[in-house]
């Protein structure tokens, strides 16, 4: 059946080519191809190979960061209905794109759509690709539920081009380096023109390779400073969701900075959550200090 809309897949990268590849071939097992794949890096490195195994693959080079990247791709999408951004490390069931233009095709209203992660190498070692596939290989259940979310989550999200267009809207490039909460802030500042639902038939693996990432010191400084930063911009993040993030990221580095998981800096995180508030009580706190730290 023709498609009745055009979707854009976009990859902002650093630093891991090869896994970047491996998510482009799963990219190619879509039951719903995608109209066009935009993959953003900062250097040649960042893409290596690519270009000779996927020619139809578009190459874009951007300053470093992930909002500046995302928002490279968002330039270069403007002929886009939808726009699904994955992280270069997310394994998406073959039915992903399918299920995505199915309901936001259904539903005019619909603004953003994030899907159901099966697992998320995030919060442990990571997993490699073999491992993602055989779990999404091994989710057969065909669950077709729609949920209301207060966010698309970044590693995979589906957004309406349309209200990004009329009202000339980015991510914050005030959010430098990993960005931090950044999708949630995006999500937001689109809900004031319809819904945010998670499609719980549209799911994928979040592989969570930890290369490519930065020091523990710049993601602790961010993990205190974004979420104030957003919720002072009054564009819909909530003070209070603010700092129930900001306390529970704080608790989970304490807890841990005497015995760190070998693959979190936890000590590193914790000075910068330290760091930030020291920022805050000086009036110093702005989300571009990572970029001194």
């Amino acid at each position: 059946m023709e498609s009745r809309c055009r979707i854009v897949v976009g990859l902002p990268t650093r630093g891991r080519a090869t896994i970047l590849r491996e998510t482009l071939s799963d990219l190619e097992r879509q039951t719903r191809k995608a109209d066009a794949i935009i993959v953003c890096g900062a250097d040649a490195s960042d893409v290596e190979g690519v270009a000779e195994s996927f020619p139809a693959v578009s190459l874009l080079t951007s300053k470093p960061g992930l909002t500046t990247q995302r928002n490279a791709i968002i330039d270069a999408a403007a002929d886009a209905d939808i726009l699904v951004f994955f992280d270069d490390d997310f394994i998406p069931d073959p039915t992903y794109l399918a299920n995505v233009e199915r309901h936001m095709m259904a539903d005019p209203h619909l603004v953003v759509t994030t899907g159901r992660v099966l697992a998320d190498g995030i919060g442990g070692p990571g997993l490699s690709p073999s491992e993602g596939r055989a779990i999404v290989a091994a989710a057969h259940e065909d669950i077709d539920e729609v949920k209301p979310a207060f966010s698309g989550y970044g590693c995979n999200m589906a957004l309406r081009v349309a209200p990004m267009r009329e009202h000339d809207i980015h991510l914050d490039d005030r959010l430098p380096l990993y960005g931090w909460q950044e999708d949630v802030d995006l999500s937001r500042r689109l809900a004031a023109f319809g819904d945010i639902v998670r499609l719980e038939g549209a799911r994928g693996v979040h592989l969570g390779v930890k290369s490519g990432r930065g020091s523990g010191v710049k993601l602790g400084y961010s993990q205190v400073a974004n979420p104030l930063y957003l919720a002072g911009k009054h564009a819909g993040y909530p003070l209070g969701r603010a700092l129930e993030h900001i306390a529970r990221n704080m608790a989970k580095n304490l807890a841990r900075a005497g015995w760190p998981e070998p693959y979190v800096d936890r000590r590193g995180r914790l000075r910068g959550n330290l760091l930030a508030l020291r920022d805050l009580l000086t009036g110093r706190m702005a989300p571009e200090r990572v970029l001194e730290l």
